[in-house]
C-alpha cells in the first residue's frame, strides 16, 4: 500500500525495527532508515532511576509525606553498592547503563555475543546467559527483540533466578512473557519489577487514558502491584536525545534523497 501511493523511504526514528518487515521494503523498493544511537545515556539512566525508585521507594516516600506521614514503615531498601548486576546485551545502552553500575560499585555480569574489550577492562565480567541469571541480583534488558530472542525471560529462565530479584526492562516488551513474571510475582520469587515498555503497548502508551476504562487486564493486574514500577515508554525522553533523532533522521532522509547511502549502521533496506 505504501509503494502504491509512492512512498520511497520509511524513517524510523527510533533504535529498534521489529515493526518493519525488511523484506517486502527491499521487494517494494521502499529504504528504510533508523536511529541507532540517540544518547544511549538517556535509556540508561533512567533504567538506573526505575531501580532506585523500586529499590528505595522514593515514589511511595513522597506520597506518604505529601500526606504528613513520615513512617518509614514499608520503605526499606538495600545497598545497590555490592551487588551483583546482571546485564543481557552490552551494545550502546548497555555499555553506559554498566558504566553507571560500575560506578555504584557493583559487581557487573553481563551477556553478549559480542564481548566489549573497553568494559572489560574496567571491571565487567562476561559470562553464559544462564550464569547471569543465576548470579544476579539485579536483571538490566539492554538487547533488541528478534524472533530468536522474544520471551528470553520466562517460566524456565525466572526459575533460574536468584528468588529476590529485581529485574528492568527499558528495551522491548516482548522480551518478557508478561504472564509468567506476574506468576514469578505472585509467588514471591521475582521481589521487584521495573518496565518501561510493554508487549501490548501500541494500545495504552503515548495516550491520555485517565478517563477510560482499560480493557488491559494484563496490565491492569501488573500496575496492582506494588513492587511493580511501569513507566510509559519515557526512557528516551530528554532534550538531548530527541535532538539528535531529529538530526539522524533528517541527515539520512537528506542521504537517500541525494542518493547517497547513510551510515551502514543507519540504512537497513
Amino acid at each position: 500500500m505504501l509503494a502504491a501511493k509512492g512512498v520511497k523511504v520509511i524513517a524510523l526514528r527510533c533504535a529498534g525495527f521489529n515493526n518493519v518487515d525488511l523484506e517486502a521494503a527491499r521487494q517494494f523498493g521502499i529504504r528504510v532508515c533508523r536511529v541507532p544511537a540517540y544518547s544511549p545515556e538517556a535509556v540508561a539512566e533512567h533504567a538506573v532511576a526505575m531501580l532506585l525508585t523500586l529499590n528505595r521507594k522514593t515514589h511511595k516516600a513522597y506520597n506518604r509525606v505529601r500526606e504528613q506521614n513520615f513512617s518509614l514503615n514499608g520503605l526499606l531498601g538495600f545497598n545497590l553498592h555490592g551487588k551483583t548486576v546482571g546485564v543481557i546485551g552490552t551494545g550502546k545502552i548497555g555499555r553506559a547503563f554498566c558504566r553507571i553500575m560500575l560506578g555504584f560499585g557493583c559487581q557487573v555480569l553481563a551477556y553478549d555475543p559480542f564481548e566489549d574489550e573497553e568494559l572489560k577492562g574496567l571491571g565487567l565480567r562476561y559470562a553464559a546467559f544462564e550464569t547471569v541469571l543465576q548470579t544476579a541480583d539485579v536483571l538490566s534488558l539492554h538487547c533488541p527483540l528478534t524472533a530468536e530472542n522474544k520471551y528470553l525471560i520466562n517460566r524456565e529462565t525466572l526459575a533460574l533466578m536468584k528468588r529476590g530479584s529485581t529485574i528492568i526492562n527499558t528495551s522491548r516488551g516482548a522480551l518478557i512473557c508478561t504472564g509468567d513474571v506476574i506468576e514469578a510475582l505472585k509467588n514471591g520469587h521475582i521481589a521487584c519489577l521495573g518496565i518501561d515498555v510493554y508487549e501490548q503497548e501500541e494500545r495504552l502508551f503515548f495516550k491520555d487514558l485517565s478517563g477510560s476504562i482499560i480493557e488491559d487486564d494484563t496490565i491492569q493486574r501488573l500496575m496492582s502491584f506494588p513492587n511493580v514500577l511501569v513507566t510509559g515508554h519515557q526512557a528516551f525522553f530528554t532534550d538531548e536525545a530527541l535532538s539528535q533523532i531529529a538530526e539522524i533522521t533528517l541527515s539520512s532522509l537528506r542521504a537517500l534523497n541525494g542518493q547517497e547511502e547513510p551510515d551502514a549502521d543507519v540504512l537497513l533496506a
